[in-house]
C-alpha cells in the first residue's frame, strides 16, 4: 500500500529480460534506501515491485511479461527517462495523498499540458489502441474531485467529461518539479490506477440484496419500522 506522495526519482536500466536496477543519485536515494530490504515493496512509477536486492545506489527487482506488458514499464526500460518512486506506506505513517495499492488499471498518455500562474494544468486520456481497456477499467471511476494516481502521484481530478473518456489535473508546482510529470511531453504513456474505494463501491452497488417486496428502497422510516433503530430524529 502507498500514498501517491513521491520520495524520490530513479532511473531503471535492464540486466535480464525480466529483470532490472533501479538506481539514482545518493542523496535522491537516501529516503528510499532506509532501512529498505529484501522483500521490500517499492512503487516505480506507480507499479507495486518487490525488492530482491539492495545496492549502494539503488536495488534490483523483476518484473513478469504480463507486468511490463500492461504499463509503461516495457518502455522506461528502452529509455533513460525518470521514474516515480515511493517506498510502502508504514503503519502509524502520515497518509497525505490517497491510498493507492500499486496495481495498474490501464495506461493513458498526455494530451495537454498547460502552465497557469498556481499549477500546471495536466490533460490525460487514453491512447487510440487501449481505448477499450480504459473504458472498462478506468473511465467508470473517473469523478470530479475524485482521486487518481498518474505515474504513482496522487492527484484529484479536476474536470472530466460524463462518459469518462479524458480527465484534467491541476498539478501543484511542487508535484510537478519533484516527479516525472514535468518530463512528460504530450503523446507520452502514463500508468493509471483508479481509486481502490470507488472500486469497492462498484463492487458493493453490483452486488446489492434486493429490497423486500414492494419497498423502494432501505430508509431510515424502514429500519425503526423493522427494528433496526429504536430513534429517528428526522
Amino acid at each position: 500500500m502507498f500514498t501517491g506522495l513521491i520520495q524520490a526519482l530513479g532511473t531503471i536500466g535492464p540486466i535480464g529480460s525480466d529483470r532490472f536496477i533501479v538506481s539514482g543519485t545518493s542523496d535522491a536515494m537516501d529516503v528510499i534506501l532506509q532501512d529498505l530490504e529484501p522483500g521490500d515493496s517499492v512503487a516505480v512509477d506507480g507499479i507495486c515491485l518487490t525488492v530482491e536486492k539492495v545496492l549502494p545506489t539503488g536495488f534490483s527487482t523483476t518484473a513478469s511479461d504480463e507486468t511490463q506488458g500492461r504499463t509503461t514499464l516495457g518502455q522506461r526500460l528502452q529509455t533513460t527517462s525518470y521514474v516515480n518512486l515511493e517506498t510502502s506506506l508504514r503503519v502509524g505513517s502520515k497518509l497525505g495523498g490517497h491510498f493507492v495499492t500499486g496495481h495498474i488499471d490501464g495506461i493513458g498518455c498526455l494530451t495537454e499540458s498547460l502552465q497557469t500562474p498556481n499549477s500546471w494544468e495536466m490533460c490525460f486520456t487514453a491512447p487510440a489502441s487501449l481505448m477499450d481497456v480504459w473504458q472498462h477499467k478506468i473511465a467508470r471511476y473517473l469523478v470530479p474531485k475524485g482521486s487518481i494516481a498518474v505515474n504513482g502521484v496522487s492527484l484529484t481530478i479536476a474536470e472530466c467529461d460524463p462518459n469518462g473518456s479524458w480527465f484534467k489535473v491541476a498539478v501543484i508546482p511542487h508535484s510537478y518539479s519533484y516527479t516525472n510529470l514535468s518530463h512528460l511531453r504530450t503523446g507520452n504513456w502514463v500508468n493509471i490506477e483508479s481509486d481502490i474505494l470507488g472500486k469497492y463501491v462498484d463492487k458493493l452497488l453490483g452486488n446489492r440484496v434486493p429490497t423486500p417486496e414492494g419497498i423502494d428502497e432501505i430508509s431510515p422510516e424502514f429500519l425503526l419500522e423493522h427494528g433496526y433503530l429504536t430513534s429517528y430524529p428526522g
